[in-house]
């Protein structure tokens, strides 16, 4: 016999090395590692997701004839050796992990390796489409995806609808009408291997015990997409970036734990929107915003991780070196939108993009925390945490601290922006207008303190220089900076 060891983000009949495998020739190993989980302070549902995902993945092996060996073990390497003590396979293959570690792991151990198709662009097809370019976009890697993928393309190779993005149509605010309200994603009611898995988690887990929010097995996961495409994605499109106390999902997928642990497959999901749209079901705006998060942004941070390896998490060009303030590990705050957010993150391991980036990333990236130190808590807090995704999104994109190889510009605002997009401001005990005094703003205050503190390398950059200029022009920028320092003490104390 031999093996297939099946990683616990890879869990699809159709991903790699388990797509040819036969119950009457292969037998498959998945490891479950007490030191992975101890490796890092996960957040109780996301290390939940992926056990419990494990678990009802080789139920349904043993379901479809496999023999399938289930431990776990002290680490991966350690239920590698006891597998192939135990069971003398004749060779063990496995699919391509989705880190440079794994991949550095399997080889060390002589796995043989089967190329992924876990991803619509292998990371190699995007190093070669990347190779010779001077710099490169998210935008122009999506126009590549979208005609070599064939979404929502027309007969003459064009974009459907004359355009590549409906990017300006999808961003409203959320609406002033409170009877408006969002489709509720759907929930599955906990069973004993829920309750087994939450046994067997270590203490140092740490937020809300799951409810339901999060499909554990591929028939409850394509449930939820099918749900998504029917229900939701019409109105996905409108308030894509908006923020709100009112809904936690609005009308986004919350999709990605999924793909990212293999029980939906990024094309499966992409086809059912394509489909969605050609039958009338879903306007241009949804379906491209959409579709452009999957193969666009999805995949180009999937590519650029592999294409600029592991040092790239030590990047930290401005210099940011404060620790995660406490109210990210669970101190209160005044700040409405923090805290709503923070409330997401405790409840169910989740916050949608523009709550990551423009409100916990910008947060740490006024404030100058360690870009590594707020890497590690997202990847370990949300459910759709993994190091592939994380790396980009917060060394490069959250915090610049790339100093521009991933995004042309910081992701810094004040609490304008906030208050814009959201419905954080108006019951939130701050000014966003207020740059100085007791009741000004901390974003707003740090924003101004940011283009300062920053100045002569900001000043140079085209998309904010204008900014830079205006932050010379403050007449009390002095003042600001000064109560800068104050905001910056208290958020390291923990009392803002």
């Amino acid at each position: 016999m031999q093996t297939v060891w099946v990683l616990g983000d890879q869990l699809n009949r159709d991903i790699g090395a388990l797509r040819d495998a036969d119950p009457e020739t292969h037998r498959v190993l998945l490891v479950e590692s007490t030191a992975k989980l101890a490796s890092k302070r996960w957040h109780r549902q996301r290390a939940h997701l992926v056990v419990a995902s494990m678990r009802r993945f080789a139920d349904e092996l043993r379901s479809a004839g496999f023999e399938v060996d289930h431990r776990r073990s002290d680490s991966l390497r350690d239920g590698f050796r006891e597998h192939v003590d135990e069971f003398g396979p004749e060779r063990v293959l496995a699919t391509e992990p989705a880190s440079i570690a794994g991949l550095a792991l399997l080889e060390s151990l002589d796995v043989e390796i089967v190329r992924s198709n876990q991803f619509l662009c292998h990371y190699d097809e995007f190093a070669e489409w990347a190779s010779g370019r001077k710099s490169f976009k998210m935008d122009d890697f999506y126009r590549w995806q979208r005609r070599r993928l064939g979404y929502l393309i027309d007969a003459d190779g064009e974009p459907v609808g004359g355009r590549w993005s409906f990017d300006d149509e999808n961003r409203e605010p959320p609406p002033k009408d409170e009877s408006f309200t969002w489709t509720d994603p759907q929930t599955s009611a906990l069973d004993d291997i829920d309750r087994g898995v939450l046994d067997d988690l270590p203490d140092s887990c740490w937020g809300a015990e799951p409810d339901g929010t999060w499909a554990t097995s591929r028939r409850r996961a394509l449930s939820r997409l099918r749900h998504f495409v029917d229900e939701v994605l019409p109105g996905f499109g409108p308030h894509e970036d908006a923020m709100t106390t009112r809904s936690w999902h609005l009308a986004h997928s919350v999709l990605s734990p999924y793909m990212n642990i293999g029980l939906l497959l990024p094309g499966e999901v992409c086809d059912a929107v394509q489909e969605a749209y050609d039958r009338g079901d879903v306007p241009i705006n949804s379906a491209e915003g959409f579709i452009r998060q999957v193969i666009g942004w999805r995949e180009y941070v999937w590519g650029v991780y592999w294409l600029w390896g592991t040092e790239y998490r030590s990047r930290n060009e401005l210099g940011a070196d404060r620790p995660l303030p406490p109210v990210f590990t669970g101190a209160d705050t005044e700040m409405r939108c923090v805290r709503a957010c923070l409330d997401g993150v405790n409840d169910r391991a989740y916050n949608h993009h523009i709550q990551r980036l423009m409100v916990l990333g910008n947060l740490s990236l006024l404030h100058g925390v360690d870009p590594w130190a707020l890497t590690d808590w997202m990847w370990s807090g949300f459910v759709d945490g993994a190091e592939w995704v994380m790396l980009p999104n917060v060394i490069g994109m959250s915090q610049w601290a790339d100093g521009g190889m991933m995004a042309t510009k910081p992701y810094a605002a004040g609490g304008n922006y906030i208050d814009t997009m959201s419905d954080y401001c108006g019951d939130c005990r701050f000014d966003r207008k207020q740059r100085v005094g007791d009741d000004a703003c901390p974003f707003t205050t740090l924003y101004w303190d940011f283009l300062a503190r920053h100045h002569d390398r900001l000043v140079k950059n085209p998309r904010v220089a204008r900014q830079v200029r205006a932050s010379e022009r403050l007449s009390n920028l002095d003042a600001v900076r000064e109560r800068a320092v104050e905001v910056r003490s208290r958020l390291d104390a923990g009392d803002l």
